[in-house]
């Protein structure tokens, strides 16, 4: 090779672009922006244009392996709208795909360390040893050699040649079947068909009935060869002692680690897509594309042919065989191990799909030993399994996951249901785990012999039928038997409902398949079979009839719902959990996949929210928290505090809802407050936000009507909080408060006796200087002994307090009552005396507390009633005059019993009442004038 410095000419590169069908120079760059020396283009020119020197007529294999995909990505990418040959314009996260690989790619290619670049350029010393890890790479190189060696014939086959020979071979190799017209239909089943993964049951004889284990079956041991009509499988029993995150041995000496990428695609969001894209961007390198089902080789082909790909089709090539012209084969998994070696060099580029499906170590160890290819590995799961994509992939070039999508509009909204399990299913907590290869799930057995129940089944099928009668979905039952039993309770409730498994012969279940996609099944119930591998825009409901621990096989399932499809607004989830299931319980759901704090019943879980177009489930008003985060359940608390369905939260977070509620409820939210705490029978969580509301609210009409609510309530408990609580009040709200407590103690009967008798006290402690008013007002002789009490200390002080005790013996029960509340005694003699008083008034707490009462002022008088005594002072004064002389009548003549007969004493004001005297200006008045003191003193 000449030096790379000066320029090549026009004609130059011209010749190299006819050679390797591939642009060095885009329109608007210039050359020396383009091929600017050492940049990856540049090195690929210098690269052809040495083999076109050697009069190359196709471009030699370590040129394709190592610009092929390359010098495509930027062509394609160079576009204004990348699309594909059928005129598909790729999306925003399509190429972000392409471009993050191109990106990878020319890291590598301009690293000076690349030894590929090395390779290609010459730089390697014939006598140097070569290490190359497998037989591939050596016979990739023969085959190479022979063909460069021969310049009197066309290096590669055309394409056409190879479909041709394709047909010819059908009766040599079973799976060539597989790449002729996708319309064609063998009535007798070929040999692939029998290695399907979906007929696994069948071949390890499992008894079990459950088709879970479609794509993780028992593998072959390492040391034997698998029979000619038997495909190996991938996944094997994980080793007891093996810690995960321990790298398996030689996984440091991975020389292809830097050629593996990969990129995370939500379910819906067109991987399929994406990976066209890479075949339209290699023109010579031959494209393998891996997955793991032979339905999903069906799936490819077809759309190959749909994209405009058919003629680029070829069945595998292996050692020998070789093509320049861009060939694509799509084949399983299984057929790669088994070939494993015997690979045509061809293949450029691999596109694993579904590659977390590639993490066996079968699978794992042989694209490990080929390390010649790029390796593209796509997956919508690749972080949700404990052995993460990146062991196999170390290098991701792209996300785009469910959440992303959904916002976009790439997929449909998804809503989520949460139904709670009946009686028989809530012991699904003793269902045990089992680690598998990739993940933990539930041991599948004992699921279905929990869950395979008639009556759950015929309940399912009528919550089906009431709730989403005629809308399509999709059912995954534990185990084939169950989904069989299931779907036949859904037919006896008359919804048109099929059962598919892995024992469903292949073109039965084509049949069922096209049924449903034409409108004639509206229910398909399996177990795992449709979780990967089957795409049907029409499905709308997504039921986990069987939970599952693996959020891998979740968002599989979740993803047959998100394709967008004309009427359908969006796809629905149902988890058959409590509603207020937090992420760390180990039943998955659509919130602890997404991360989201906050479930409400019906609502958009993900997704843009289109209100009034075709919503077919009603939105629930109440929300809960399911965040087991406490930090953010405590925003939730904060953020949806009257949106919270309380009966639903547990027993600690039901109080402090109540707590916060009573803290913060405003006069406008008051009863709604109450009504969401319906569901309260014994009256403990209304108690506390009564009580909170009390001490901690600001707004101080309702901390008044919270008293009034725990006065009426005859809660004891809560009578006497409300009593210490009132302390701490201000003096006007102290006495509108201890009037409620009053009035509540006078109309009913609270707690015991001896309490009674000490909130009424405690009561009238708090409204001293009011009794001390009317008091001194009723009897001038108040101030002197009151005085005296306060103004003594030791024995006299006790003296004073009998004193004041005796004189109030001599008064009517109402002043006597006034006196004891009025007394304040400072040493435990005088204490004791005031109290025994007190305590034998107090053997009627209803009549006391009403004595009590009537020591509060009434209020300001209407304007019109002052103006009436001022014009009637000599009427107002006879009536004063009057009723004083008929109550001092009555407090002389009565007998010492009648001062604790209330009866007595309300038959005297029923009496001053009927003779047309106004009773409350004398009676319950504490704004008392000298007058009146004069005539009760003269009576």
């Amino acid at each position: 090779m000449g030096d790379p410095t000066p320029f090549p000419s026009s004609a130059a590169i011209k010749r190299a672009e006819r050679l390797t069908r591939e642009q060095f120079v885009f329109e608007g760059e210039t050359l020396e922006a383009a091929l600017a020396p050492g940049s990856a283009r540049r090195r690929a020119l210098d690269a052809a244009l040495t083999e076109v020197e050697a009069k190359l007529k196709v471009p030699s294999l370590e040129w394709r392996q190592e610009y092929s995909l390359l010098l495509g990505l930027e062509r394609v990418l160079s576009e204004e709208e990348p699309k594909l040959v059928d005129g598909t314009v790729l999306s925003a996260h399509q190429v972000d795909a392409l471009s993050g690989t191109l990106t990878a790619l020319l890291a590598g290619v301009q690293a000076p360390e690349s030894v590929v670049a090395g390779t290609v350029e010459g730089e390697i010393a014939d006598g140097e040893d070569q290490e190359l890890p497998d037989l591939v790479a050596e016979e990739a190189l023969g085959v190479d050699a022979e063909i460069n060696a021969d310049s009197g014939a066309d290096a590669g086959d055309d394409i056409e040649a190879y479909q041709e020979s394709d047909h010819e071979d059908d009766d040599e190799d079973s799976e060539d079947d597989d790449y002729a017209s996708s319309e064609e239909d063998s009535d007798d089943e070929d040999d692939d068909s029998d290695h399907d993964t979906d007929d696994d049951d069948d071949e390890h004889g499992d008894e079990d009935d459950s088709d879970d284990e479609e794509a993780d079956d028992e593998p072959l041991d390492e040391d034997e060869e698998p029979a000619e009509d038997e495909e190996p499988q991938d996944w094997q029993e994980e080793a007891p002692d093996l810690d995960e995150d321990i790298a398996p041995e030689g996984a440091a000496d991975d020389p292809g680690a830097d050629r593996r990428f990969w990129f995370e695609h939500a379910t819906g969001a067109g991987k399929t897509v994406a990976a066209v894209g890479f075949v339209e961007a290699s023109r010579t390198g031959g494209v393998l594309i891996l997955t793991h089902r032979r339905n999903l080789v069906d799936q490819f082909i077809g759309e190959l042919k749909d994209r405009g790909y058919a003629d680029r089709l070829c069945k595998p090539l292996l050692i020998g065989e070789d093509s320049s012209n861009g060939p694509v084969t799509v084949e399983t998994y299984q057929w790669f191990v088994r070939n494993a070696g015997k690979i045509s060099g061809a293949y450029t580029i691999v596109i694993c799909d579904e590659a977390h499906t590639a993490l066996g170590e079968k699978t794992s160890a042989a694209i490990r030993k080929w390390h010649q290819p790029i390796w593209v590995g796509m997956t919508a799961t690749g972080a949700l399994i404990a052995r993460h994509v990146t062991d196999l992939f170390p290098t991701q070039t792209s996300r785009f996951d469910l959440a992303q999508a959904a916002r976009r509009g790439v997929i449909a909204p998804l809503r989520c249901i949460r139904i709670p399990p009946g009686p028989g299913v809530r012991t699904i907590a003793k269902v045990p785990l089992r680690r598998g290869e990739v993940d933990v799930e539930f041991d599948q057995e004992m699921l279905a012999e929990l869950l395979d129940q008639h009556p759950f089944n015929y309940a399912i099928a009528d919550l089906y039928k009431t709730r989403f009668n005629g809308v399509p979905g999709v059912v995954y039952a534990a185990g084939v038997r169950h989904a069989y039993n299931v779907a036949q309770s859904f037919r006896d409730a008359g919804m048109k409902a099929m059962a598919v498994s892995g024992e469903t012969p292949k073109r039965e279940l084509a049949n069922i398949l096209a049924d449903y996609e034409a409108g004639k099944i509206d229910v398909l119930v399996n177990a795992q079979l449709l979780a990967e591998g089957w795409n049907s825009p029409r499905a709308t409901i997504c039921m986990h009839l069987a939970p599952t621990a693996s959020k891998r096989i979740y968002q599989q399932r979740v993803g047959r719902v998100t394709r967008r499809h004309p009427g359908k607004e969006a796809g629905i989830v149902i988890d058959f959990v409590h509603p207020a299931t937090k992420h760390d319980d180990p039943v998955v759901t659509l919130h602890s996949l997404l991360d989201r704090d906050v479930y409400r019943g019906g609502a958009i879980v993900v997704g843009p929210v289109r209100r009034g177009r075709g919503r077919r489930v009603r939105v629930e008003r109440r929300v809960l928290p399911v965040t087991p985060d406490p930090d953010r359940r405590n925003e939730v608390f904060e953020r949806e505090l009257w949106r919270i369905a309380v009966e639903h939260l547990d027993y600690t977070e039901q109080h402090m809802w109540a707590a916060l509620a009573g803290d913060r409820v405003a006069p406008n939210g008051w009863r709604r407050a109450k009504a969401m705490l319906h569901f309260d029978r014994q009256g403990e969580l209304r108690r506390r936000f009564l009580v909170t509301a009390l001490q901690r609210n600001r707004n101080a009409q309702l901390r008044l009507r919270a008293l009034q609510e725990i006065a009426a309530g005859r809660d004891a408990d809560a009578f006497d909080r409300g009593i210490d609580i009132l302390a701490g009040w201000t003096r006007d709200e102290r006495r509108e408060g201890v009037k409620i407590m009053l009035q509540a103690l006078a109309e009913r009967r609270i707690g015991r006796r001896d309490q009674a008798n000490n909130w009424i006290w405690r009561l009238a402690e708090y409204t001293r200087d009011v009794h001390e008013e009317y008091a001194v007002q009723r009897w001038p002789e108040t101030k002197r002994l009151l005085g005296l009490l306060v103004n003594s200390s030791g024995q006299a002080h006790a003296r004073n307090a009998r004193r004041l005790v005796h004189a109030s013996r001599n008064e009517d029960r109402r002043l006597s009552a006034a006196l004891l509340a009025a007394a304040l005694a400072h040493t435990p003699e005088a204490a004791e005396a005031i109290n025994s008083a007190r305590t034998r008034m107090a053997r009627k707490p209803a009549s006391l507390a009403r004595e009590l009462l009537r020591n509060f002022p009434k209020g300001r008088r209407g304007k019109n009633r002052r103006r009436g005594r001022k014009s009637g002072d000599g009427a107002g004064a006879a009536t004063v005059t009057a009723v004083a002389s008929t109550k001092a009548v009555a407090d002389v003549e009565a007998p010492d019993d009648a001062l604790d007969n209330d009866d007595f004493v309300d038959g005297v004001i029923a009496a001053a009442e009927a003779l047309g005297l106004d009773s409350g200006d004398a009676d319950r008045d504490d704004n008392f004038d000298a007058e009146d003191d004069a005539d009760l003193d003269a009576a």
